[in-house]
């Protein structure tokens, strides 16, 4: 279930827009912020909050890829793989990163600590190779530099 606080702050959204679809995007913020993830009862939830069908809500979910559809690690480790980073070698920091938690994408280690998943575009072409933690992006990365970051949150 949504907090009272977040279910009063989806009612103040819901006046400020026409349409209540406008208020999806927040909506599951605020659930992923208290639940870590989107569940079915999730959805469903936000679905019935706002006056619309489910499947409008699952397909937000299952398109945008920064909603967790499964619960994650503590930390997400979101690595660009799309063309400036390839090109820049994020296939060897991506590598790097499976060999050093002994996760691959999609996996979370045993102790939930740590979430692999491969991003398709995370829009710091030239910074390339990077990845996003949370709210942090990391760039120009090489080795080195990513088993400081990973020692820092081991």
């Amino acid at each position: 279930m949504l907090s009272e606080k977040s279910l009063n702050a989806i009612e103040e959204l819901k006046k400020k827009y026409r349409h209540p679809q406008s208020v999806v995007l927040p909506a599951l913020w605020m659930w992923q912020e208290e639940h870590g993830w989107i569940s079915e009862e999730g959805m469903k939830q936000v679905a019935e909050v706002l006056g619309i069908p489910v499947h409008h809500v699952f397909g937000v979910v299952s398109f945008y890829t920064m909603f967790n559809q499964k619960p994650v690690g503590k930390y997400k480790i979101e690595v660009c793989t799309n063309v400036s980073c390839m090109l820049k070698n994020s296939d060897r920091i991506l590598k790097h990163i499976e060999d050093r938690l002994q996760i691959k994408p999609g996996e979370t280690t045993s102790e939930g600590k740590f979430t692999l998943v491969e991003a398709e575009c995370l829009g710091s072409c030239g910074t390339a190779p990077m990845m996003q933690i949370g709210d942090r992006y990391y760039e120009d990365l090489d080795e080195a530099k990513l088993d400081r970051i990973l020692s820092s949150l081991e």
